[in-house]
């Protein structure tokens, strides 16, 4: 698994330095130049994969051509199966990395990449001032507060809202956000909890 991460981090930082800024992502075969990890998912993003994760090919692409800025995320769990089942525990490694973690308010299109065993989604919430990410409280369900929400990405190969980003897809939401600091988060039960959250600035 490391000798195969190495590569794909080899590949993806000699290949797509540059991506384009609305590049779609592409499945994970071994053939086309913008296949895998490209298309948003390279370079960097690869950089910051944490060890041990399990990464899944993507399967499905979002658009090629987005309105506004596109925000890549991409979203893992380690130490699971595809026999895994269930909620997530308090005590699992998950997380959400976001490429760039600054953009223009204005046009936003979040294009969220599942690279895990379980389904995921990127949530969208206002972090008001004094507030930072990371101390939200969930509830009984394990789920954090959602009201004020701007948007989500929770369908697989499709835009908007679903039943969860399956492994190995794509889903994909473009929103019109303010200035100010806002916290992207995945809301499934415990996710949240096992780390699945990042500070996202947006300037005037």
């Amino acid at each position: 698994m490391a000798v195969a991460f190495a590569c794909l981090a080899l590949a993806a930082c000699t290949t797509a330095a540059n991506p384009p800024s609305h590049a779609g992502v592409g499945s994970g075969g071994a053939s086309g130049g913008q296949s895998g990890m490209m298309g948003g998912f390279g370079g960097g993003m690869m950089g910051s994969f944490p060890n041990g994760y399990h990464l899944s090919s993507l399967t499905c692409s979002a658009p090629s051509h987005l309105p506004g800025t596109t925000v890549y995320a991409m979203v893992g769990d380690r130490g699971m199966t595809s026999m895994m089942a269930g909620d997530a525990l308090v005590s699992e490694h998950m997380m959400l990395r976001a490429v760039p973690a600054q953009v223009p308010a204005g046009q936003v299109s979040f294009v969220v990449g599942n690279m895990g065993w379980r389904n995921h989604e990127l949530v969208v919430l206002p972090l008001g001032p004094g507030h930072y990410t990371g101390e939200r409280v969930a509830g009984a369900d394990g789920k954090v507060d959602e009201s004020g929400s701007l948007g989500e990405a929770s369908a697989s190969c499709a835009a908007g809202r679903g039943g969860g980003i399956q492994a190995g897809s794509v889903g994909w939401v473009t929103l019109n956000l303010p200035p100010g600091r806002d916290e992207l988060v995945c809301n499934l039960p415990n996710h949240y909890a096992d780390g699945m959250h990042q500070l996202l600035i947006l300037t005037a």
